[in-house]
């Protein structure tokens, strides 16, 4: 049987195939993004599922993909815990959160792009992946993320940019004292998350002006410095995958209109995608 997990910084899905390419079970854990979370906490969010517990003797191959896996550093950190785990497991192999994308959006050219609790994108010729810009994560980077969205409420509610009556459903939502947001972002584990908490805010509410021009704002910064890099923008779809992406998606099209981009497919839960992709590519399910 075959593992297959598709892991971000919030939360890593996971589903397990049998030879025939039939879903034998399902389940999530914490996230498990090995460039932002301690080894320790990396064991002990794959420990506690008890799912996996029960079948890690009867696992033959793990492919892992996820945010944080495209160094070296990283992604051998979190193979090496993944075969400590899996023990009977012949085959562990890592990779980026990138090819799970790709393998979720399209099997043709085309630009794909990640909106969750971080951002990346990427080229795809039908073969290869191209990388225009590494990533540098969340502090100097992850533009219309939901840790950038996150940022960006705070910031107007301190800076009192934001309208009063939404200020005041904002106080009433999350606690927005000083001392607990600073000890969240400087002395606590996980702070990228923590930020991409907020951004749920804006999407469990009824669209206004002020979160259209948040988001509208955060996903044009986005499309400049993560889609208009590639020479190929405007000659292939662009597509997109993640929460962000999902509750986006009529301000994503109205920021490509002016730019004569294609938007291609835009996907909330990239996992189900890829088992797709798996049955007809890797299992070759008739």
């Amino acid at each position: 049987m075959i593992l297959i997990a598709d892991g971000g910084s919030t939360k890593c899905d996971w589903i397990l195939l049998d030879k025939k390419g039939d879903e034998v079970f399902k389940t999530r854990t914490k996230g498990l993004n090995p460039a932002v979370f301690p080894e320790h906490m990396l064991e002990q969010r794959i420990e506690e599922n008890s799912d996996l517990q029960e079948v890690k003797s009867k696992v033959d191959k793990i492919h892992f993909y996820g945010a944080g896996c495209g160094t070296e550093t990283p992604r051998k950190l979190l193979q090496n815990i993944i075969a400590n785990f899996f023990t009977n497991a012949s085959e562990v192999i890592v990779k980026e959160d990138m090819v799970a994308a790709v393998y979720a959006a399209t099997s043709e050219p085309g630009i794909v792009c990640i909106l969750g609790t971080g951002s990346n994108s990427c080229y795809f010729d039908g073969e290869n992946i191209e990388m225009a810009v590494q990533s540098l994560g969340y502090v100097l980077m992850d533009e219309a993320s939901g840790n950038y969205f996150g940022k960006r409420l705070i910031r107007d509610y301190y800076y009192k940019r934001m309208p009063p009556d939404i200020a005041k459903k904002f106080e009433e939502s999350y606690n927005l004292d000083s001392d607990e947001i600073k000890k969240n972002l400087y002395q606590r584990e996980n702070p990228n998350t923590y930020l991409a908490s907020f951004a749920e805010f804006i999407f469990s509410n009824e669209r206004n002006g002020y979160f259209y021009k948040l988001v509208h704002e955060g996903v044009k910064e986005f499309i400049h410095t993560r889609v208009l890099c590639f020479r190929q923008a405007q000659n292939v779809p662009i597509h997109f995958i993640g929460t962000i992406a999902y509750f986006s998606e009529d301000i994503i099209r109205a920021v490509a209109q002016p730019y004569h981009l294609e938007i291609g497919n835009i996907v909330r839960r990239p996992i189900d995608g890829i088992v797709e992709y798996y049955r007809k590519n890797v299992l070759k399910v008739k």
